[in-house]
């Protein structure tokens, strides 16, 4: 049915959902699976003032490969990790033109309103540019 399916995680244990939405689909033994994280600048410390870099970004780095590696033991041999860094969205869509998707799943953090227009939405920009379909798992 798919090819190719790009993942989008974060590090919160939202991500669970979105993989459990994952395992609801009927996958082939060679569907491509590619679990994804993207360091957005604040996350990675450019976006923080010169005279007070980020302390940690190999550290964050290395938890985001082990909560990536935990959730590639539970796939087929065939799944990738990628991890980047840039703005989310922009960056999910690339993916998923590098890869040829055949679908994007990514969680929502379920924003309204004013917060969604002052901190914007990843899910919802995905859905807009995107080059394949897009499953977006909302929270609970």
């Amino acid at each position: 049915m798919f090819n190719t399916i790009l993942i989008a995680l974060d590090m919160t244990d939202f991500s669970e959902r979105v993989m459990e939405a994952l395992y609801q689909l009927p996958i082939d033994a060679d569907t491509q699976v590619i679990l994804s994280h993207v360091i957005s600048p604040s996350e990675s410390g450019f976006d923080s003032p010169a005279d007070r870099p980020s302390a940690h970004p190999q550290g964050t780095y290395r938890a985001i490969e082990e909560h990536l590696h935990r959730f590639q033991s539970q796939l087929p041999a065939a799944a990738k990790i990628e991890i980047v860094t840039g703005d989310p969205a922009e960056e999910i869509i690339r993916l998923a033109n590098i890869y040829a998707a055949d679908l994007i799943i990514l969680g929502t953090r379920g924003l309204t309103g004013m917060r969604r227009v002052v901190q914007g939405s990843v899910s919802g920009a995905v859905v807009a540019d995107a080059p394949c379909s897009v499953f977006v798992v909302k929270p609970v």
